[in-house]
């Protein structure tokens, strides 16, 4: 009997709906799941600890042997609530941001807009996601994920200074028009078998189906408002990967590797183009 294959899966509250059927429904027993940061789905799949992860885009540019499957991913058409950019400074002044690198996408996604939309090229400064701490370092701070969901978007103040705080989805979409993919369902050298994609969009369906179970179980868990979470998942993240979203992905990499932020665009290999041509 085939062994069952490991699946690498992200711990935010934004992916509970991909994976509830994996854990909870009737997709429950097919793969072995285990939850790791998104920047180290990607690791464990290039060094052999997964077959099948949930990987940053940009990790489809350093990892050219990934698969890519098709139906569902964690995206966004708009404002996408946890991935802000809080500067102390107008934003055309900015020298530098730190960054909370638990997403690589999303550290290349603000060097891209702060390039195409302001001619920035600031220093990038790893640290860990607390605001303050990150203010004090750089003149702006990137943080995404729960943490972000955590901050006030609104918040417009810091230590008594002007706060300009922005949502890089709804500025990825206002500035491209193209729906932002934050990760996508990859396998690695084609392990993966054609009737994958149909089990991971049920899973998906079944979390679709039970946003308030996840809302109870996994948002209030994690110190959220039950309606702030639920307006998260419904409104802000969209978890379709369909023929807009693969545009807006290629692009979003093509424009990456234009500015020199990835060695180059790569040609996605999506699983059912590979199931097809086997």
């Amino acid at each position: 009997m085939r062994p069952r294959r490991r699946v690498s899966a992200v711990g935010f509250l934004n992916t509970s709906p991909l994976v509830w059927g994996l854990v909870h429904g009737p997709q429950r027993g097919i793969f072995d799941i285990h939850f790791s940061l998104p920047s180290e789905c990607a690791e464990e799949l290039r060094a052999g600890g997964a077959d099948i992860g949930l990987v940053p885009s940009v990790a489809l540019a350093r990892q050219p042997d990934l698969t890519v499957m098709p139906g569902c991913a964690v995206a966004c058409r708009g404002p996408v609530r946890s991935i802000l950019f809080f500067s102390r400074k107008p934003i055309e002044e900015i020298t530098s941001f730190a960054a909370d690198t638990s997403s690589r996408t999303s550290v290349v996604l603000t060097q891209v807009w702060l390039a195409r939309k302001f001619g920035l090229r600031p220093r990038v400064r790893p640290y860990p996601p607390k605001l303050d701490e990150m203010l004090e370092l750089a003149d702006a701070a990137l943080i995404i994920g729960d943490p972000a969901l955590h901050l006030d978007p609104n918040q417009s103040e810091w230590r008594g200074q002007p706060l300009f705080v922005y949502d890089l989805g709804a500025e990825w979409v206002g500035m491209t028009g193209q729906p932002m993919v934050f990760a996508v369902w990859a396998a690695k050298n084609l392990v993966a078998d054609p009737g994958d994609p149909a089990i991971f969009q049920a899973s998906a369906q079944f979390g679709r189906e039970h946003i308030d179970e996840i809302v109870e179980q996994e948002g209030v868990r994690r110190g959220f408002p039950a309606d702030l979470a639920r307006r998260y998942l419904t409104e802000h993240i969209s978890y379709d990967f369909g023929p807009a979203e693969q545009a807006g992905l290629e692009f979003f990499l093509r424009s990456a590797a234009d500015l020199g932020l990835i060695e180059k665009a790569p040609e996605l290999r999506y699983l059912e183009a590979a199931a097809m041509a086997e």
